[in-house]
C-alpha cells in the first residue's frame, strides 16, 4: 500500500506546488485538501477561513493531533519544472506543498483501517508564514473539543541529508521578533555638515551599540540573535539625511533574554537621544514564540522513529521561527525536520528561496513517520 500512496503523494505534491497561495487566502488549496480527503471517505469540517480538519472517532476519549500548514510566499518562481508555480509571485518555497502532500499520504494510508483505539486530529492550517494561523487555531477551543493530548508535525529542510528524520528534546526553533527603529535628526547641505544633525552616521554608531547586547548584555549561555538586515536613509549623495530607518530581527528561546535586548535598546536610544539632540523612534513587534518540544513526546517520537526502517539524527537547536510553537503553548507538542538535500541533484536551495525544490521521493518518509509515532501510541 505504501507504494500507492508514495505515487499519489507525489502527484499532490505536484498539483499543490502550480496554485500557491498565501495566508488566508488559500481557497484553492483548500478546495483541493477537500476534495481529496471527501475522496478518501473522511468528513471535512472547515476552520479559520481556510482551514481544514478531519476527526477520526476511536474507542477512548482521548485523541492525538497531527498538522500541517498550507500556505505559501510571496516570491516568483525561478524553477524551471512542468508543475512550475501558475500564480504570479506566488510559491511554494518552503515545502508547506510537501507537508499538505505528506498529511493526504498519511490520511490515506488511515483510510484503510478498521478500527481506532483512539481518536486522530488532522489539522489543515492556513496562514503559517504570516500573521500565525496556529494561534487562530488554537483561539477556536479545538483541542479542549476533543481532548488532544498531545500534537505532532514536520517541516522538509534543505541542511540535512534527504530522508533523514531529525529533531531533538527540548528547545528546537527559536522565538522570534521584528524591530523597526527611525532615526530623526536634521537634514543640510553636504557641504556644510556642521549646520546639520546627520542621522547616518548616528545610526551607524547605534547599529555598533546594538550588536554589543548579545555579546556584553546576554549570558554566553544563553542563545541570541540581533540582525539589523535593511537600512534607509538620505535622499541625494550631497545632502545630510534627516531621517533614516532600520529594520532588523531577534531570535532568542528565553523570554528574560528578550525582555533585556528590549530594555538595552531602550536604553541606549535614550542615551543616543540627549548625546546627538536626536528622536528615535522605535517599532518592537513579538512574534512566535520558541518551538520546546515535549520531552515525554520527543521520547515516544525518537522511539518511534527507532523502531522504523527510517533514519534519525540529533540536531542542534536553530534559530529559525515556527508557529507551531502556539500548540506547543497550549498542549504538549513535538515538531522534527524531515531532510531535502541533495547537492548532486541540485536540491541545496535553502528555504524561502526561488529556486527551493527537492525530491518528491523523500515524502513517502514523512509518511512513514507518522504512522511510527500512530502505532507508538496504539492509535489503531
Amino acid at each position: 500500500m505504501l507504494e500507492e500512496i508514495k505515487n499519489e503523494v507525489k502527484n499532490h505534491r505536484r498539483k499543490l506546488h502550480t496554485i500557491p497561495e498565501t495566508g488566508f487566502e488559500e481557497f484553492k488549496t483548500s478546495e483541493y485538501l477537500k476534495n481529496t480527503l471527501k475522496s478518501y471517505g473522511f468528513e471535512v469540517k472547515e476552520i479559520c477561513e481556510t482551514g481544514l480538519y478531519v476527526f477520526i472517532k476511536g474507542k477512548e476519549d482521548t485523541t492525538i493531533a497531527f498538522r500541517t500548514d498550507i500556505d505559501a510566499l510571496n516570491i516568483e518562481e525561478e524553477n524551471n519544472i512542468e508543475f512550475k508555480s501558475i500564480h504570479k509571485g506566488k510559491m511554494h518555497a518552503c515545502g508547506h506543498d510537501g507537508h499538505m502532500s505528506i498529511m493526504l499520504g498519511f490520511a490515506k494510508y488511515l483510510s484503510s483501517i478498521k478500527e481506532f483505539k483512539k481518536n486522530i486530529l488532522l489539522i489543515f492550517q492556513p496562514a503559517e508564514e504570516g500573521p500565525g494561523g496556529a494561534k487562530n487555531i488554537v483561539e477556536t477551543g479545538i483541542f479542549d473539543k476533543y481532548n488532544v493530548e498531545g500534537i505532532f508535525g514536520l517541516h522538509l529542510f534543505p541542511n540535512i541529508k534527504e530522508g533523514v528524520i531529525a529533531s531533538k528534546s527540548g528547545e528546537f526553533m527559536s522565538a522570534t521578533a521584528e524591530i523597526d527603529i527611525d532615526i530623526y535628526g536634521k537634514g543640510g547641505h553636504g557641504a556644510m555638515p556642521h549646520t546639520a544633525i546627520d542621522t547616518i552616521i548616528i545610526t551607524s554608531k547605534l547599529i555598533e551599540a546594538y550588536q554589543s547586547i548579545i555579546s556584553r548584555n546576554i549570558s554566553p549561555m544563553e542563545n541570541a540573535v540581533l540582525t539589523f538586515g535593511k537600512i534607509e536613509g538620505g535622499t541625494a549623495r550631497n545632502i545630510i539625511a534627516e531621517h533614516t530607518r532600520i529594520e532588523g530581527t531577534m531570535r532568542f528561546f528565553n523570554k528574560e533574554v528578550f525582555e533585556i535586548i528590549k530594555n538595552r535598546i531602550s536604553e541606549i536610544n535614550k542615551g543616543f537621544e540627549k548625546a546627538f539632540e536626536i528622536e528615535i523612534k522605535t517599532d518592537l513587534r513579538p512574534l512566535y514564540p520558541a518551538v520546546i518540544n515535549d520531552k515525554n513526546l520527543y521520547s515516544r517520537f525518537h522511539n518511534a522513529i527507532k523502531n522504523s526502517d527510517l533514519k534519525y539524527e540529533e540536531i542542534r537547536a536553530i534559530m529559525l521561527a515556527e508557529d507551531f510553537a502556539y500548540y506547543q503553548e497550549t498542549i504538549p507538542g513535538q515538531f522534527f525536520f524531515l531532510g531535502t538535500e541533495n547537492k548532486e541533484k541540485g536540491y541545496d536551495k535553502p528555504l524561502h528561496n526561488c529556486k527551493f525544490n527537492f525530491d518528491e521521493e523523500i515524502l513517502i518518509n514523512g509518511v512513514k513517520a507518522y504512522i511510527a509515532i500512530s502505532k507508538e501510541y496504539k492509535l489503531f
